[in-house]
């Protein structure tokens, strides 16, 4: 036996349908595509949203609301997860760099602390935003805040 020899399973390839070739073959004149129509032409395509005439759900449905182009998205992150920060991994001094450090937010994002929680800790932040609650809990505790 050599690879000369080699052949596929008997009945496991189908010779392709030829249509369009001629009247004999069976699959001549339409070529199984019906008679006339847009369907039966070539290069067709049915638009996104088509729906055979009929308005389709897409304009029947009303629009609303609005999208500002200039809305601004903080990732909000609590002084729970800031004492879970200090508790586990020591830090006192907490930036961008070190919460995109442990996930809680990516090094592009705009970031807001929020008060839930309690903070036992006097730390060092940084961050874009800040709650009153959040400012009055780290305050309280004899840390420092810094806005970006």
């Amino acid at each position: 036996m050599d690879l000369s020899s080699l052949k596929p399973a008997k009945g496991s390839v189908k010779s392709r349908k030829r249509i369009g070739r001629g009247q004999g073959s069976g699959r001549g004149g339409t070529s199984t595509r019906g008679h006339k129509g847009a369907k039966s032409r070539s290069g067709y395509s049915r638009k996104a949203g088509f729906e055979g005439g009929q308005m389709p759900l897409s304009r029947r449905l009303p629009k609303y609301g609005f999208n500002n182009p200039n809305r601004k998205e903080y990732v909000a992150v609590n002084l729970d997860k800031i004492q879970q920060l200090v508790d586990n991994k020591g830090v006192t001094v907490i930036d961008t760099a070190v919460l995109a450090e442990n996930g809680l937010a990516s090094s592009s994002d705009l970031i807001k602390i929020l008060g839930r929680g309690e903070l036992n800790a006097k730390i060092e932040i940084t961050a874009h935003k800040f709650s009153a609650t959040a400012v009055k809990a780290i305050e309280a505790k004899g840390g420092k805040i810094n806005t970006i």
